[in-house]
């Protein structure tokens, strides 16, 4: 058959089946919000979402989630019976329906295909091996602070994220506020000449060993599932006290401190500041007159104090350079070594450290498989400083630490504590 009799044979073709088609084919009409119409986004441009472990501060984040257009909520996760079902309680009011699943094990969340990312707010004895775990079974992650429990999950965690390629948002939203990227970035390009000094506010310095309290009757497992809760860490027998306000922290062993619980924040802002979120401090002394004092290679002092600051709220920093400083917290006010360095420029008034910017940079992330500001390795090396500082002041003596091998130098004991034992079967 020639080319012009194969042309005219595939046009008698096509006219016959659209003749039928057009028989069999009703009209068919959907509604504005199937299609992405009246300022909604469709179904099928949705990142769709579960949240594991959402008490008091994981209600927050997932109610910032819930605002966002572009996200749909469909599970919640959590070893306490109250807490899975306030938190479906939030998301089907949201959404207006019953359609919100619950469960108590983390592992049949992440089974589902149809979940793109999850909302980790668990306690801190979970969020790396929980976030391991999503990331393995290909989910993006959004986990609250502090992420790990010791140097050694903190450099495990990122790999794994390196490995799988997921998309990784520790929760330290202040790096989306503008007036702390507005601090850091007048430290990192100079503008307050070559920087001497960074200070974070670590909420206090005290560590400890984890407790163990008194037995108590375990309640219902659909009421409290007490061997998921603890996860990873050390076991222990219940006690109701422990349901709140008690992390496990580094299991049987050093509990974190303020250091690593509301100073992450401050000490991550301080990472930023100095150009060193590929790195750690090199030296660490134990707190001496209310300061704990370390050193990073480049010569910059990172101090943490809990006293001396200016009347700019919470989570304050402040960065020192030879020409200038600037410090600001919370409250969004900024006070400045001299005027000029803000060359005309405006900086939102943001009170009260929202976490909207934080999670929108996530989910724009999680579309464009872009980094999120507080990525996987950002978050490694913020902790790893962290947990050296902890141990430092733990051991009471100054310690010297290697960057490259992630280890301190001539000192075994401190060496232990950058790891420890996880509970089978939850390794990362």
């Amino acid at each position: 058959m020639s080319v012009p009799a194969r042309r005219r044979a595939r046009r008698r073709f096509l006219a016959t089946t659209l003749k039928a088609s057009s028989l069999l084919i009703a009209p068919t009409f959907l509604p504005a919000a199937a299609l992405g119409r009246s300022g909604t986004v469709a179904p099928s441009e949705r990142i769709v979402m579960g949240g594991i472990g959402i008490g008091g501060r994981g209600t927050y984040v997932l109610s910032c989630f819930l605002e966002e257009p572009d996200v749909q909520f469909v599970a919640i996760c959590d070893a306490r019976g109250a807490r899975r079902e306030a938190a479906k309680r939030l998301v089907d009011q949201k959404y207006g329906n019953q359609d919100c699943t619950t469960c108590r094990d983390l592992r049949e969340l992440l089974a589902r295909d149809d979940i793109d990312g999850v909302l980790i707010a668990t306690g801190p004895n979970w969020h790396a091996t929980a976030s391991a775990l999503a990331a393995r079974a290909g989910k993006d992650i959004y986990c609250e602070k502090p992420v790990t429990k010791t140097i050694a999950q903190s450099l495990a965690l990122a790999e794994v994220i390196r490995r799988t390629g997921r998309v990784f948002q520790a929760g330290t939203q202040r790096r989306n506020l503008p007036h702390f990227a507005f601090a850091c970035e007048l430290a990192r390009t100079g503008r307050l000449g070559n920087l001497q000094t960074v200070y974070a506010h670590p909420a206090g310095m005290a560590t400890s060993m984890s407790g163990w309290l008194p037995a108590e009757p375990e309640p219902p497992q659909d009421e409290v599932d007490w061997d998921l809760y603890l996860g990873p860490a050390a076991w222990r027998p219940f006690n109701k006290a422990l349901l709140d306000g008690f992390n496990f922290e580094k299991g049987g062993g050093l509990v974190g401190g303020g250091v690593l619980e509301w100073g992450s924040h401050c000490v991550d802002l301080c990472q930023w500041a100095n150009n060193a979120d590929d790195t750690a401090p090199v030296e660490y002394n134990p707190p001496e007159n209310g300061q704990l004092v370390a050193r990073y290679a480049n010569g910059v002092r990172l101090v943490l104090r809990d006293e001396g600051w200016l009347p700019l709220g919470s989570c304050p920093v402040r960065f020192e350079g030879d020409t200038g400083w600037i410090e600001t917290g919370d409250s969004a006010k900024m006070v400045l070594s001299s005027p000029a360095l803000l060359a005309g420029r405006k900086v939102a008034a943001i009170e009260n450290y929202p976490a909207t910017y934080h999670v929108r940079d996530f989910l724009d992330c999680v579309k464009t498989r872009g980094k999120p500001r507080a990525n996987a390795d950002v978050a490694c090396y913020s902790h790893i400083t962290c947990h050296a500082a902890n141990i430092a002041a733990f051991l009471q003596r100054p310690l010297k630490f290697d960057p490259q091998t992630h280890e301190f130098i001539g000192d075994e004991q401190a060496n232990r504590l950058r790891s420890e034992a996880s509970r089978d079967p939850w390794r990362i």
